[in-house]
């Protein structure tokens, strides 16, 4: 069984920077990818950045050159460096891993952190 919990979210002044963990427990063979999502109020869940098994991370255009995803699987942990955070990246972060077990696709995603920037 494959669990992920998040933590480091928080309130921070917009200008500032939180950065995010996620530690997995359980395997994640067969991983395609592992990534960040958020949800703020009254939006859908949208993705932030992820890392492939292969291949480089990929960012959202809001996160360019603000957000650095990164991952240590020593630690099987994952993390998200939030820099220059303004009121809209105000939303509950989400950790996700997908992948597939020969036909058998899977999809996990921890509990979520709320990460709250004040104007």
């Amino acid at each position: 069984q494959v669990q992920l919990v998040e933590s480091g979210g928080g309130l921070v002044q917009a200008g500032g920077s939180l950065r995010l963990s996620c530690v997995w427990s359980g395997s994640l063979v067969g991983l395609n990818a592992m990534g960040w999502y958020r949800e703020a109020p009254g939006k859908q869940r949208e993705l932030v950045a992820f890392i492939p098994s292969e291949g480089h991370e990929k960012y959202s255009d809001f996160a360019k050159g603000r957000f650095a995803i990164s991952r240590d699987n020593n630690k099987n942990t994952l993390y998200l460096q939030m820099n220059n955070l303004t009121p809209e990246d105000t939303a509950v972060y989400y950790c996700n891993a997908d992948g597939n077990v020969g036909w058998t696709p899977y999809d996990y995603w921890g509990q979520g952190t709320q990460v709250t920037v004040s104007s």
